[in-house]
């Protein structure tokens, strides 16, 4: 009963700031049997609910666009899809919702990205600078913003400095038809003629 009025009242993130470290590593273990999405940055620990319909629609079709753009560009690649990174010393827990390393052996994924659906919660730029992850995507109100890493911070960029042969356009159209198959199959037929 509790679980099913705490989903239902995170209309947005809930933020509980003050927190240490090790304050929030007790917590966590409690606060996931709940079925929440946790967040920590600095002291903030953000609770959200888990996803729904449109998040995941969104997230998937990205996904699977992603996947066979890198399979055509014969790009080696591991989806660590939306796996715990985290940081003591840099005070920080962020779950992506699709990350990705491309190529062998990395420590952390090379790129993250994010479908936002409500607003509010921590900084998730800075989340990501704290983890040293190279781009982040953010896809919102139907449209994409891609973010490199720099000496200064994230820096927004036009196309995807990893991916650079990626027709991000053709990307957003993709995303935003409403037929997945269909999307899928615009995508393919698209990127067969550029690769």
């Amino acid at each position: 009963m509790t679980t099913t009025i705490l989903k239902e009242k995170l209309e947005r993130p809930l933020l509980f700031p003050g927190l240490t470290w090790q304050q929030f590593k007790i917590l966590e273990p409690i606060l996931d049997i709940l079925g929440v999405k946790l967040s920590f940055l600095a002291g903030v620990l953000e609770i959200e609910k888990m996803p729904g319909r449109k998040h995941e629609t969104a997230k998937e079709r990205i996904g699977d666009l992603r996947q066979i753009y890198l399979m055509k560009a014969d790009r080696a690649y591991t989806p660590t899809g939306s796996m715990t990174l985290e940081s003591e010393e840099g005070l920080v827990r962020r779950e992506a919702d699709k990350s990705y390393e491309l190529g062998a052996n990395r420590e952390r994924p090379d790129l993250a990205i994010e479908v936002v659906v409500t607003s509010g919660g921590i900084d998730k730029l800075e989340a990501y600078k704290r983890l040293q992850i190279p781009e982040v995507w953010f896809w919102e109100n139907s449209r994409m913003s891609l973010y490199a890493l720099t000496q200064q911070g994230y820096e927004e960029i036009a196309s995807s400095q990893l991916l650079p042969e990626l027709d991000m356009g053709l990307l957003v159209r993709c995303v935003n038809m409403p037929s997945h198959v269909e999307a899928i199959k615009e995508f393919k037929r698209a990127i067969d003629g550029d690769l």
